[in-house]
């Protein structure tokens, strides 16, 4: 695993080193996997300006070209598909074989991408009269700059990265602080498949709101992306507002889950099951909030509660391991305080700290809701209402 692991930023091709630095830590044992180098100003705009010349070569590239070059970049991924996982787990924390099938899947988007690069279609236009012809072509839209977070390291870079390579654009990616090493892998991978110099570049701060402006503030930058928060992506969007950037944002999530009483309830057992625990509950799409028809709600609850407590919770290079440690102690922290501000409305069922920097799976039941359960994604802890047929607010809480 240690020829994947590198510890400073990538620009141009290059490793970029600086004097100040901070630990990139398995949140498993809390142990450090290794120590990178903290990007300073100077490095953001060398990569900038780096992007920028990348676009200008990328610019004069064809749509096979482009196509080939992540074909050969899917090609090492997949090669190196076991390395990548366990460099997943070691910094993210997540079962090994759920980092596995995120190789699959973030491999998956290189791939599809580099089909569609050469499916970049123009149109022809009916004219309004006999004199012209009408027609559009697409154009890369420039230099692109994106934030991604910490709970899918690869699939969220190479979600972003695929098409704007694709198109013909340059990149500038700022990764969360907790999960770096899986992007400067993939971004060695992308220049050893023959990426154009500069045009992946990674940046590793701890500072991502000092990064973050510089790269929104810039001219050269012309399309921003970001994967997170709500309240975040407004103040990115209102930076952007500035230079008026083209914007992808992809934000929050607290989802709900309805179970009827016409379900087949053992099938929707086992799509909750997948749908909350899945990365130990922290993703955008988990299901936060479940809402149980009251006529079943004993039945689910039975069936539920024997499921969830079988639930394996250990380090995620271990056997059979189902639930990995949450990211960092803080995200424990948060889930501990949400159930005890819900203490007067839910009866916990069952639940244990069985690790000190660890959080298990909890199920709680409630009739009422709680506001502090629309504020934040709740990762392991599954919130149950009970709903009593046609209750006309239901689908309004849901969404």
């Amino acid at each position: 695993m240690s020829n994947l692991i590198f510890s400073d930023s990538f620009i141009n091709g290059e490793f970029y080193k600086t004097n100040k630095h901070f630990s990139v830590d398995d949140p498993a044992t809390e142990k450090s996997i290794v120590e990178v180098s903290d990007i300073d100003e100077q490095g953001v705009n060398s990569a900038i300006k780096a992007a920028q010349g990348a676009f200008v070569k990328l610019k004069s590239t064809n749509a096979t070209e482009r196509s080939d070059t992540l074909m050969r970049w899917y090609e090492l991924v997949i090669k190196h598909k076991q390395t990548l996982a366990e460099l997943m787990t070691k910094e993210q924390g997540k079962p090994l074989k759920e980092s596995l099938g995120e190789i699959d899947y973030g491999a998956g988007f290189i791939k599809w991408f580099a089909e569609e690069a050469k499916r970049s279609y123009g149109d022809v236009i009916p004219p309004t009269d006999d004199t012209h012809r009408l027609t559009s072509f697409k154009q890369p839209v420039g230099v692109v700059a994106g934030i991604t977070p910490w709970n899918f390291p690869v699939a969220m870079v190479t979600r972003k990265v695929a098409p704007a390579y694709a198109a013909g654009c340059s990149f500038v990616l700022k990764p969360s602080e907790y999960t770096p090493l899986c992007a400067l892998a993939l971004a060695y991978l992308a220049d050893q498949a023959g990426f154009v110099k500069g045009a992946f570049n990674v940046l590793i701060s701890q500072d991502a709101k000092t990064v973050g402006q510089i790269l929104t503030d810039s001219e050269v930058v012309r399309k921003f992306t970001f994967t997170g928060s709500t309240g975040v992506g407004k103040q990115l969007l209102s930076q952007c507002a500035g230079t008026i950037k083209r914007t992808s944002m992809e934000l929050g999530g607290n989802a709900p889950f309805i179970i009827f009483d016409n379900a087949d309830i053992d099938e929707a057992i086992d799509g909750l099951m997948a749908a909350k625990f899945r990365n130990s509950g922290q993703a955008c799409v988990a299901a936060n909030r479940i809402f149980i028809q009251r006529s079943i709600l004993d039945e689910v609850l039975s069936k539920i509660t024997p499921k969830v407590a079988a639930l394996k919770v250990a380090n995620g290079f271990e056997e059979d391991v189902d639930i990995g440690p949450l990211i960092y102690p803080k995200a424990k922290e948060k889930v501990q305080q949400l159930e005890d501000s819900v203490e007067r409305y839910m009866g916990r069922i069952f639940g244990a700290y069985v690790f000190p920097d660890w959080k298990a799976p909890n199920r709680l039941t409630a009739s009422k809701e709680e506001k502090a359960l629309h504020a934040a994604a709740l990762e392991d802890l599954a919130a149950i209402y009970a709903k009593q047929k046609g209750d006309p607010i239901e689908i309004a809480r849901a969404n």
